[in-house]
């Protein structure tokens, strides 16, 4: 399993939110390109990368950040955030971005989720994000009629890369993330599932890397990484292990 330490960028900034409250947010670090740096030199083998503005504003926003990270780190970059049409996929993966995240246009657009994975195979992650298991877009702001797995079935021979899923009432919260879903996706699918929201210490990894019975993809942190509850050494050897 690959452990995916996470940089969301707000306003340039690298931050965290509270269940993706844009008014519930905490700094940690001003400066994107270094704080990826800092990642890449304790052993990580990706990033995950989110454009919170871009989430809400359907368009790319934290550019220059997301760039000063792609000209810092050697290891492969997936990004999320804003990215809904084949013309930015495109520009990011020109960038450097290893594997772009679609999220809002899996639910508006499958379609163009499946034509992004013929034109760009194994490049194409989904997203998805789900509040009480229904899919939640535009940055979290609305709750759709559809259920995290009903998505996931769409994709299930549309050649994505990976789905990532998030439990939104975990995320930033610290109180660990929601295992049973998440391995109950992974055990439907063939898709390879990344877990996310939540993962507060170690014995959360222990959890999903022991739940997952080898469902899992890999588990993706951020506020327990950057607060000292997670040490990213220890992280990835357990993972990895």
């Amino acid at each position: 399993m690959i452990f995916f330490p996470a940089i969301d960028l707000k306003d340039g900034q690298c931050v965290r939110l509270v269940h993706g409250d844009m008014e519930q947010v905490t700094v940690f670090n001003d400066d994107a390109g270094a704080q990826a740096a800092a990642f890449a030199e304790q052993g990580c083998e990706w990033l995950h990368v989110v454009d919170l503005n871009g989430a809400f504003e359907g368009k790319p926003v934290n550019a220059d950040p997301v760039r000063s990270i792609l000209d810092a780190v050697d290891i492969p970059v997936q990004l999320g955030g804003g990215i809904r049409d084949l013309d930015t996929i495109e520009y990011w993966l020109d960038a450097g971005i290893r594997r772009v995240i679609l999220g809002t246009v899996a639910l508006r657009d499958p379609e163009l989720v499946k034509t992004a994975c013929r034109k760009f195979p194994d490049r194409v992650a989904v997203g998805i994000d789900a509040r009480d298991g229904f899919v939640a877009v535009e940055g979290w702001a609305e709750v759709s009629e559809m259920t995290a797995v009903d998505l996931a079935d769409k994709f299930e021979d549309a050649g994505v890369a990976a789905i990532i899923y998030t439990d939104i009432g975990r995320d930033g919260a610290m109180g660990g993330p929601n295992v049973e879903a998440t391995t109950a996706l992974a055990a439907r699918i063939s898709t390879p599932v990344i877990a996310s929201g939540g993962v507060s210490s170690m014995e959360d990894l222990t959890a999903l890397k022991s739940a997952g019975g080898g469902l899992l993809e890999g588990v993706i942190s951020g506020r327990a990484v950057y607060d000292g509850r997670i040490a990213l050494v220890d992280a990835i050897k357990l993972l990895k292990g």
